[in-house]
Order: C-alpha cells, then sequence, then structure tokens
C-alpha cells in the first residue's frame, strides 16, 4: 500500500467511526426518550437496561452505517479540497478516482459487512431486543410506598401510611382496604405502626401490624341494619402480600420466534413460499365454495313447481308465470342470496388483504437486507464526487449535505415501503429509493471526475455576465 492511500484511509477512517457512533447514539437516544416511561421506576438491574440498550443499538446498525459512509465520505474529499490536497494530488498525477479508489474498497467492504449483520446478526439482535423490551414494558414498577397516598398496586389491595421511617420499613398510621373477598365484604385494618420486610426470595412482602383493629362488614344481607359488622382488636398482626408479579423475568425465545424480521434470507424464502402457496389454496377454496353456492341458487322451489334456468330470458318468463305470492317469495329468496354472497365477498377481501399485506411485509424485509447494504456503496457515490466538487470540509456543509441526502433517500425509501406494503407497487418497488440516488450519484462522479465547472458557482456568474453583456449589445 502507498503513503497516499494510507493517508487517505487515515483521513477517511477517523470521521467513519466517529460519524458512525453518533448516529448510533442519536438513534438511540430517540429510542430510550419513547420508552423512557416504561424503564424508570421499576428497579430495574443496570445490567438489564444495558442489556436492552446493546441490543437496541445493534438494530440501529444498517441505518447508521450508510449515514456515517456519507458523511465521512463528504467531510474527508471536502478537506483535501479545501487545504489544496486535491489539487497536489492532480499535481502529483493522481486524479479524484485514483483518491477514491481506497475509500471505495473501504466502502465495498463495509457493504458486504452490513448484509452480513443484517443476514445473521439483525435477526438474534432483533429477538433479543423484542424479547426484553416485552418483560420490561410489562414488569410491574417497583414497590414504593408514599406517606400520605393511596398505593393499588397490590391486587384487591388499597395500603395507605401516614409517614415512614428513615429506614424505609417502619411506618407510622397504616390503614389497609382488603377487597380480595369480594366487594360484597368490606374488610378495613388499622394500625399505629408496622414494619414492612420482603421475603429472602423476594416473593412476597411481609407487612407485621402493631396495635390496631380489623373492621370486617359483609353488605350481602337485604336488609341494610341486619349487616353484621366485626371488629376485632390485635397487638401484633401480619399480612403477606405477593410480589412475584414485580420481578423481572425472561420470557421465553420460543414465544417470540417467527416474526419476519428475526428471519435470514432462507428463512424467509421458505415462509414465502408456504403463504403464497396458502394464499393461493384460500383463493381457489373461495372460488369453489361461491360456484357450489350460486348452483345451489341457481335453482329455486316453489309449492307448486321447481324453476331452473340458464338465461335470464327464462327466468323472466318463469317468474312471470308464478303467482304473486311464489314470484314475492323467489324475489326476497334472490336478494337474501345477493346479500349474503356480497357480504361473504367483502368478508373474504377484506382477509385478502390482510394475508397480502402480511406476505408483502415478508418481502420487503428480504429487499431490505440488500437495499440498505447497498445504500452504503450509493451513498458513497453521493459524498465523495460531492465533498471534491464543494472543497469545503469540517462539520458545516458535510453534515448539512449528508442530512439532505440521506432524507430524500429515507423518504422516498418510506414511501415506495408503504406502497409495496399495500400492494400498490411490486416488492422492486424497495429499490426505488437506490434507483433515485444512483443517477445522482453517477452525474456527480462525472462532474469530479471530469473536473467539470458545472457546479461551480464562479463559472455560472461569468456565463450569465457573458449572457446579459450581449444581451445589452
Amino acid at each position: 500500500m502507498k503513503k497516499i492511500d494510507r493517508l487517505i484511509l487515515r483521513s477517511f477512517v477517523g470521521p467513519l467511526a466517529l460519524t458512525f457512533t453518533l448516529s448510533v447514539l442519536v438513534l438511540l437516544m430517540q429510542f430510550v426518550w419513547k420508552y423512557v416511561d416504561d424503564l424508570v421506576g421499576k428497579g430495574l438491574d443496570f445490567g438489564v437496561i444495558a442489556e436492552l440498550l446493546l441490543y437496541a443499538s445493534a438494530t440501529f446498525v444498517p441505518m447508521a452505517l450508510p449515514i456515517a459512509v456519507l458523511f465521512a465520505s463528504i467531510m474527508t474529499m471536502g478537506n483535501f479540497g479545501e487545504k489544496y490536497e486535491l489539487v497536489a494530488m492532480k499535481a502529483g498525477g493522481i486524479s479524484v478516482s485514483r483518491a477514491m479508489r481506497p475509500m471505495l474498497l473501504v466502502a465495498l467492504l463495509l457493504t458486504g459487512m452490513a448484509f452480513y449483520f443484517a443476514n445473521n446478526v439483525m435477526p438474534t439482535a432483533m429477538l433479543k431486543y423484542r424479547m426484553t423490551l416485552y418483560d420490561i414494558t410489562h414488569k410491574k414498577p417497583a414497590v414504593n410506598i408514599r406517606p400520605g397516598e393511596y398505593y393499588k398496586d397490590f391486587d384487591g389491595y388499597v395500603i395507605r401510611v401516614g409517614s415512614k421511617s428513615r429506614d424505609g420499613r417502619t411506618l407510622q398510621d397504616v390503614l389497609i382496604y382488603d377487597h380480595t373477598k369480594g366487594m360484597n365484604e368490606t374488610n378495613v385494618i388499622v394500625a399505629k405502626r408496622g414494619v414492612m420486610q420482603a421475603s429472602p426470595d423476594n416473593m412476597y412482602l411481609k407487612f407485621t401490624l402493631f396495635d390496631g383493629y380489623s373492621y370486617s362488614e359483609n353488605s350481602s344481607g337485604e336488609n341494610y341494619h341486619s349487616r353484621p359488622l366485626t371488629s376485632i382488636g390485635f397487638c401484633q398482626q401480619s399480612i403477606n402480600f405477593d410480589i412475584s408479579s414485580f420481578a423481572y423475568n425472561k420470557s421465553v425465545e420460543e414465544n417470540f420466534k417467527g416474526s419476519y424480521q428475526m428471519m435470514n434470507i432462507t428463512q424467509l424464502d421458505t415462509s414465502i413460499r408456504g403463504l403464497e402457496q396458502a394464499y393461493r389454496e384460500r383463493v381457489d377454496q373461495y372460488r369453489t365454495n361461491m360456484g357450489i353456492n350460486l348452483r345451489a341458487w341457481d335453482k329455486y322451489t316453489t309449492s307448486d313447481a321447481t324453476l331452473h334456468a340458464s338465461q335470464p330470458a327464462d327466468v323472466h318468463k318463469l317468474l312471470a308465470s308464478l303467482p304473486g305470492h311464489d314470484r314475492r317469495s323467489a324475489y326476497l329468496h334472490a336478494r337474501n342470496a345477493s346479500l349474503s354472497a356480497r357480504q361473504d365477498a367483502d368478508m373474504f377481501e377484506d382477509l385478502l388483504e390482510s394475508d397480502r399485506e402480511y406476505i408483502n411485509r415478508h418481502y420487503i424485509e428480504w429487499h431490505r437486507k440488500f437495499t440498505l447494504s447497498i445504500a452504503c456503496l450509493l451513498l458513497f457515490l453521493i459524498g465523495a464526487p460531492f465533498g471534491s466538487i464543494v472543497r469545503k470540509g469540517g462539520l458545516g456543509l458535510p453534515l448539512v449535505a449528508s442530512v439532505g441526502f440521506f432524507v430524500l433517500y429515507y423518504v422516498v425509501g418510506m414511501i415506495a415501503e408503504k406502497a409495496v406494503r399495500e400492494s400498490a407497487m411490486t416488492p422492486l418497488g424497495m429499490w426505488v429509493s437506490s434507483f433515485v440516488m444512483l443517477p445522482i450519484g453517477i452525474v456527480l462522479t462525472l462532474q469530479a471526475t471530469t473536473d467539470s465547472s458545472f457546479f461551480d458557482g464562479s463559472s455560472w456568474r461569468k456565463f450569465f455576465s457573458r449572457l446579459f453583456h450581449r444581451g445589452n449589445d
């Protein structure tokens, strides 16, 4: 490897790694902001939160990598142009295309790595991510009984304490409403003080109450004045609350497998073939059933005669020959049969749309593994020539240009994906954003490698000044 190649690679790899890290962090911050309510106040261990963030970060890699390649290529070539290093390379016989070659090899390597990651690592990371997120979001908040507030997270109980000591265990002025026996029997426990302590296995929370009363009233009787009321005083009483549901429990992976987002290319191919076969069989079965029903409706039996006709004219003649009562019965039967067939057809159409959308989601995921990988190469073909043309380094223009190009790529991709999902386009519509960006990359590359003045502002000013000068003459 030549020294110029090492210089270019050092200038490119640094911004690439930095931009990739920042892109993942930005996407991760958006994720945390979205699920902050499900993470706070549940007493989760740091290891559980770190595990969730790690899996979430892995799911952001296919999107963050093209952004990093785009920004790093613009920044690297822009720095070379701004510091006249690109001019020095040209003076030494090194063309723009030759200067881009080391970065192009890195972009090709990242394209292959991105596909391997999307096909092999991403399904496992998505499985772990969905499973961990489900366990966290379905975990109850940690037990936090605050003084002066009614705590209702224990099933069948409502608890209020007047105050808590600094140790967090000793309670004063304890009031407990017990509804575990139904609303017809009200149980109220009042104690001057108490102590709460978790069991060694953290499955139960034990309340030991001192110096209090237990009131019980049965309201199931019809006579209000005959309802029994019981009052029992106690010096010490213990109550155990089940807190097993407050613990963090990991789900079984088998319950989350099978989603299209957790499959590789081979699994998606197998799943798509099975779904397409089931779809065709369902359509054929419906056609067969409708044919049987239509043949059954084609024959109508009255009290006097059996009508059967294959042409509309014959039907009119037969209906005209019927008595009034039988004619009305025939019309009513035909109307009910047509309404039933229409309802069945509408329901079947909705079912087919749902099935087709589910199949399309598999196609989308299949193509996405390729499109996000190819995006690294396409955005490099845009970023490197654009940076050499504008000759601006730093963070200003490269950042703005990167955001602009990627937003264009992303928006076009989202519109095409929605169209594919709704069957407005074939699954090849997932490549629309690539087809849009490819001509832009080709044009920019040609402009940069041929030293065209198409993007040079001074050349345009000279052109218009000459044009207006001719017009004045």
